[in-house]
């Protein structure tokens, strides 16, 4: 009876475990760590198939550090830019030219418009002048030489929307449409659409003979494998820089697309299409492709200024596609990729092109998630059935076989240039092996003892309970893995303890500390240690977190609420108000037991633990409570946050940007979000020192909701008004002291 119970558990395990899996596959779950094994599986496969070798077609005309160094600093004049074009036409006959960047302002750099208002009032009266200023002019307006440079020859303007929920500003000119609303009916790529867009000049946009959004896309761990090249606005699709770039270079005629449909084991099946000079691309249901990079370094980057110069040989350029970005510090659009943490944007316009061209871009088809659902079920169903029958030695055999079926069916979709996500049916093969021949290995017991006795001084009865479940899994010796730690402090606690008799001051410290450890361990964070009046804790050790920049965020949040009760229970008994400041990074820290031969702490080091410790310090320097990196933002899903600066900590010479949690997604006051984006748009003009517009938005939002933050933005510009910030300053504020 007892091994029937103990068989109907293993097999309730095994089934909850691949319905868990299925429900991740239809998308009523997340489950992260799925999503990252997908992502694996794809980079290692990419990266083992990629061809290699220089590619003849396309290449990337690099406004580089020496071009900035050769003719000045970004934005180049227009005449310098009709210049370029030229060369790149007449003198190395190029076949088209997309252009990675926005010409979003008008170039009043000849003085032309100078000129014109002497013209009008103190040389009003001087034929001479007026007859030297007629000739002159046309030379002289070089936005109009540019213009007429981009209509007489094949090339592609760069523009960029603005993703729903970052804004609804419009600037410049979007290019006609290039497809209707319903060009993919009944699919709808692309969605939800963007709501603003940020465009070249209207005598530009009207000149050229085709533009494409550059819009980066990333998957959520950073990495760019997929992009669109296709966007909804409006009423209307717009192209991608790449597929408006390849369609000049073929001519200019005009973008068809469609929706191909297919039967599979009697259902419907819709995949889009795009078809570009000739050149049919199918696309994701999103309206994206994976991006077929190539290994090594295809594309020839070549200097701007070497062009300008005619110094370069022409078989570089001649009858190539080329793309003009920039690599230069400051202006480099850098992304990360399967190949590379630091990969220039513009490139990926360039793989794109050259994949389309050979017709190697890749595409999910619309059966996959169907697919691997199926995978999912029937070799969860039946490995199960050969485990609990037939023991560990034919399960192994078995997963074997069924992982080297789904390997043979990854390989054979990818060499019909589909994506179908295989990790989810490998995963389940793996879980259900480990889970059935792990089973009953362990005495709950004697687990219970060991992980109380190793981790119950750190962390809270209920998370021993679990983590005596597994044992092996936990250890107190040293290692390294990504973490978040929380510091939080008394602010003024000197003039604080110097208003209370001892006793009293133990009596509030202890009331403090207490409701404070409460807030850590409800989220299952690990208290390190108590440092007077301050608290350490982290979270993601002993026990896996996966979300643990949000449970460390959402317990900086419940400290500043809790504070409120507190205050007035102090208030009660004549104590003083606590006020806190709170300091949240996520990062790579080393965690384990610690310390001499004569004491050990279970703690964790390293340069993250330090920064979160910096980041609590500097909470009251701009009148926060809780200040998070960037890393922290990244890793958190669930809230929402506002940047505040870009600053050096001591210590460090790398910049980080520090945010303030303002609170959960869901719920959170639309006000809120209001004076966040306002906020931020304004600390952008500060750091691109427009002191007008950013003062304009910080005293708006001064007068709507008062805040020491805005404040010290406005002391800042006040005093780079009278001291200016140097040539090189990046707008990073710079901390000396801890």
């Amino acid at each position: 009876m007892r091994r029937v119970s103990s068989r109907l558990a293993q097999a309730g395990l095994s089934a909850l475990f691949v319905l868990l899996i299925a429900a991740h596959v239809g998308g009523l779950i997340h489950i992260a760590p799925m999503q990252r094994a997908e992502a694996w599986l794809y980079d290692v496969w990419l990266k083992r198939t990629a061809p290699s070798g220089q590619d003849d077609r396309v290449a990337i005309l690099d406004i580089d550090e020496a071009s900035l160094k050769s003719v000045g600093r970004w934005p180049w004049s227009r005449d310098t830019m009709t210049t370029l074009v030229k060369q790149l036409f007449d003198r190395y006959g190029v076949a088209a030219v997309g252009f990675d960047v926005v010409f979003a302002e008008p170039d009043t750099s000849s003085g032309l418009d100078t000129l014109k208002r002497l013209a009008q009032h103190d040389l009003a009266g001087s034929r001479d002048f007026q007859n030297a200023l007629e000739r002159l002019a046309p030379r002289l307006d070089y936005d109009a030489r540019f213009a007429q440079v981009l209509a007489e020859r094949p090339v592609s303007l760069g523009y960029y929307f603005i993703p729903a929920g970052y804004g609804d500003a419009r600037s410049g000119m979007l290019p006609p449409p290039s497809l209707p609303g319903t060009a993919f009916d009944p699919l709808r790529p692309g969605m939800p659409p963007p709501t603003g867009y940020g465009a070249n000049l209207a005598a530009f946009q009207k000149a050229a003979q085709g533009a494409g959004f550059f819009n980066m896309r990333a998957d959520p761990d950073g990495t760019a494998r997929q992009m669109n090249l296709v966007a909804p606005f409006g009423e209307a699709y717009y192209l991608a820089l790449s597929a408006a770039t390849l369609r000049v270079a073929f001519g200019g005629d005009p973008v068809t697309a469609g929706v191909e449909r297919s039967n599979l084991l009697g259902r419907s099946y819709r995949t889009p299409w795009i078809e570009v000079g000739g050149i049919r691309v199918p696309l994701s249901r999103d309206g994206t492709v994976y991006v077929p990079y190539r290994a090594g370094s295809p594309f020839p980057y070549i200097s701007a200024a070497q062009v300008l110069a005619g110094k370069v040989a022409p078989a570089q350029l001649e009858n190539r596609i080329v793309l003009v970005g920039s690599t230069a510090p400051g202006l480099t659009d850098l992304r990360v990729t399967p190949f590379s943490n630091t990969f220039p944007g513009v490139e990926i316009h360039a793989h794109l092109i050259a994949g389309m061209l050979d017709g190697t871009t890749r595409s999910m088809p619309p059966w996959a998630d169907d697919a691997r659902l199926l995978a999912v079920l029937l070799l969860g169903a039946v490995l199960t059935g050969v485990l609990l029958r037939f023991g560990p030695i034919l399960g192994l055999l078995t997963s074997m076989a069924m992982l080297a079926l789904l390997l043979g069916a990854y390989a054979a979709a990818w060499s019909r240039f589909w994506v179908v996500p295989m990790a989810a049916p490998m995963l389940t093969v793996f879980g259900l092996y480990a889970l059935n021949t792990a089973y009953g290995f362990f005495a709950a017991t004697r687990s219970k003892r060991q992980i109380t006795k190793l981790f119950g001084q750190y962390v809270p009865p209920e998370l021993a309970d679990e983590m005596s479940r597994d044992p092996a899994h936990y250890t107190m010796e040293g290692q390294s893995r990504e973490m978040t730690v929380l510091f939080s402090d008394i602010r003024g606690f000197t003039n604080f303890s110097e208003k209370l008799q001892p006793a009293e001051l133990s009596e509030v410290l202890n009331a403090y500390l207490s409701t404070m450890t409460r807030i850590v361990q409800q989220h299952q964070g690990t208290i390190d240690k108590y440092i007077g009046d301050a608290i350490m804790a982290f979270w993601n050790a002993p026990v896996d977190l996966a979300d643990h920049a949000s449970r460390a965020v959402q317990t900086a949040l419940d400290m500043q609420a809790a504070l409120s009760q507190l205050n007035r229970e102090f208030a009660a008994r004549g104590w003083p108000d606590v006020k806190i400041g709170v300091g949240v990074n996520s990062g790579r820290m080393s965690v384990g037991n610690m310390g001499s031969e004569f004491r050990m702490s279970y703690t964790v080091m390293g340069d993250a633990v330090n920064l979160g410790s910096r980041l609590e310090g500097i909470t009251k320097q701009y009148g926060v409570g809780i200040l998070a990196t960037q890393t922290t933002v990244e890793a958190d899903p669930d809230h929402v946050f506002m940047k505040v600066d870009d600053v050096r900590v001591k210590g460090k010479e790398t910049p980080v940007a520090i945010y303030e949690p303002l609170g959960g997604k869901v719920g959170l006051d639309e006000s809120v979000r209001q004076d966040a984006a306002d906020f931020e748009l304004a600390f952008a003009r500060y750091q691109s020192q427009d002191w007008d517009a950013a003062e304009s938005a910080l005293r708006a939002l001064n007068a709507r909701t008062p805040r020491t933050l805005y404040d010290i933005y406005l002391e800042r510009i006040a005093h780079f008004r009278e001291t200016p910030p140097p040539a090189d300053w990046d707008g990073v504020f710079v901390y000396t002291t801890k």
